[in-house]
């Protein structure tokens, strides 16, 4: 039996007032996910326990089936997972966000989504000036960057008790109150500090500036954590996975349960990605391994930036370009399973991630109709499938 997990990460939100009280599932035009839900069933499903941070590194941890309460040690360990970057038993990794903070506010999370060239050009000055034998900064895609202590030496401070505060739940917000705090966070704030004064007239920002972009002030560090030990989808549940996305966080997932990864040209991880692009190469993969999985970061994108068209539109692209003809393509492969399904709500009205369950549409062999006409979180609500526990859902998925 094929399986395929389409993700639209951060879909789930609450009613807009601007959408006639509808939440963007229900505003959008969705015929291919509405036909999952009709031919098949729809529930909700918790992915980030109360306790844990609510983010995509639990949520989706959850939602490939680990228990995150077991399996989760941070996000910046499963980011640095998809870098091949190793990491000792004595190491911590940590996110290193390339931030605009102006006069204490996060006035954007992404520094105007500096390029990718641009992050690298300043994160190899914060290296030559900051770094040194315990200290690596390691660029990534755009604003999202790594920041690895090597602890062999002199083990570090850090403990599962530092508290951190991603950017993108500050936006637009004062930070003074959300710099790390707990065992270490002295040596996180003084880095996100002197960084600072590093970048103030740095090359990258007089270049931005002279264009009328927002610089990059400083790094935010947050997610930190070590490395994470997780038994391999085959070892765990018996089949061959496979991932497409265009985020280290679901890249190092993948790594780490020993899944196949098919980079994507076009795949930019932000609402301007090449969705056919994504869905071609999801169908393309169904010959060789038991489940493909599709990720796609544009409607969590969209909810950072409160863009409610915005998240329809990507819902929709997703809808169109990737459910629909994966479903079709399904059929042709004898008996399948598709399962639609966020991570973690993203509501608008917030801009950030947030706890609470989330619907998810699945059909297939085996699943029995139930009442549901559509996809939505209201459909959701009113469906007795439901798995406080949402590493659960995962056996139930592939049961057939």
């Amino acid at each position: 039996m094929k399986h395929v997990i389409v993700i639209p990460d951060g879909c789930a939100d609450e009613p807009q007032a601007s959408l006639g009280d509808r939440t963007p599932l229900q505003a959008a035009c969705l015929p291919a996910m509405d036909r999952v839900a009709r031919e098949g069933m729809v529930g909700r499903a918790n992915h980030v326990p109360d306790h844990l941070p609510a983010g995509s590194a639990v949520a989706n941890l959850s939602l490939l089936g680990y228990d995150p309460d077991v399996h989760f040690t941070g996000r910046a360990p499963l980011e640095a997972a998809a870098r091949k970057i190793p990491l000792a038993a004595e190491d911590w990794a940590i996110r290193c966000n390339l931030v605009t903070v102006q006069d204490q506010v996060m006035k954007d999370f992404t520094a105007g989504h500096v390029t990718t060239e641009q992050a690298h050009r300043i994160l190899a000055s914060l290296q030559q000036e900051l770094g040194n034998d315990a200290l690596e900064f390691f660029g990534g895609v755009s604003y999202r960057n790594l920041l690895v202590y090597r602890g062999q030496q002199k083990p570090a401070p850090f403990s599962r008790d530092t508290r951190s505060t991603p950017p993108h739940d500050l936006t637009d917000q004062l930070v003074m109150d959300d710099y790390p705090r707990g065992p270490g966070s002295d040596l996180l704030c003084e880095w996100m500090n002197r960084s600072a004064s590093l970048l103030e007239d740095h090359p990258v920002n007089r270049e931005r500036t002279a264009k009328g972009l927002l610089p990059a002030t400083n790094i935010w560090l947050w997610g930190l954590g070590q490395a994470p030990q997780l038994p391999s989808f085959q070892e765990q549940y018996g089949k061959r996975g496979l991932m497409i996305t265009a985020v280290d966080l679901l890249r190092g997932i993948a790594a780490l349960i020993d899944w196949e990864q098919v980079e994507v040209e076009g795949a930019t991880g932000y609402t301007d990605t090449d969705y056919a692009a994504k869905g071609l190469a999801a169908m393309e993969a169904l010959d060789r391994v038991d489940l493909v999985c599709v990720h796609v970061e544009a409607p969590d994108e969209a909810s950072h930036e409160g863009d409610a068209q915005a998240k329809i539109e990507a819902l929709e692209q997703i809808d169109q370009h990737i459910v629909a003809p994966l479903y079709e393509a399904l059929e042709s492969h004898g008996e399948y399973r598709l399962m639609v399904s966020p991570d973690h709500p993203t509501p608008i009205r917030t801009r950030t991630h947030t706890h609470g369950a989330v619907p998810f549409a699945l059909a297939g062999n085996g699943i029995e109709m139930d009442a549901a006409r559509g996809y939505d979180e209201l459909t959701a609500e009113a469906s007795s499938a439901h798995y406080p526990q949402g590493h659960q859902l995962m056996s139930f998925f592939l049961s057939g």
